[in-house]
């Protein structure tokens, strides 16, 4: 992936201006509120998960209910698909977050 002309290859999440290399979930495909407490601290309108090439990261209902009582909305998809949504929300001037499982 291609963030602001630097190529990642390991997972990472973006808040705003920020790019946070090498997430780490401790849960490898299961991403927790613990595992997003940057995004939870950071407070965007949206957060974008990239399940992975083949989508197999799914999101806890727990980890979505956390993002909802914080009024945060999520969008959570293959991360090819991730990508664009994330790149049209910021256009749009949406505070927006990304996290971007980029393997499976």
């Amino acid at each position: 992936m291609k963030v602001e002309g630097a190529e990642y290859s390991s997972d990472l999440i973006i808040l705003g201006d920020n790019i946070r290399p090498n997430w780490w979930r401790k849960e490898g495909h299961s991403p927790a509120a613990r595992d997003i407490t940057d995004v939870l601290t950071f407070q965007p309108e949206v957060l974008v998960v990239g399940k992975g090439a083949s989508a197999m990261m799914r999101v806890p209902a727990a980890t979505e209910k956390t993002l909802a009582e914080q009024g945060i909305e999520l969008i959570a998809v293959d991360t090819a698909g991730a990508v664009k949504q994330f790149n049209r929300l910021a256009e749009e001037g949406k505070k927006v977050a990304g996290a971007f499982h980029l393997t499976c």
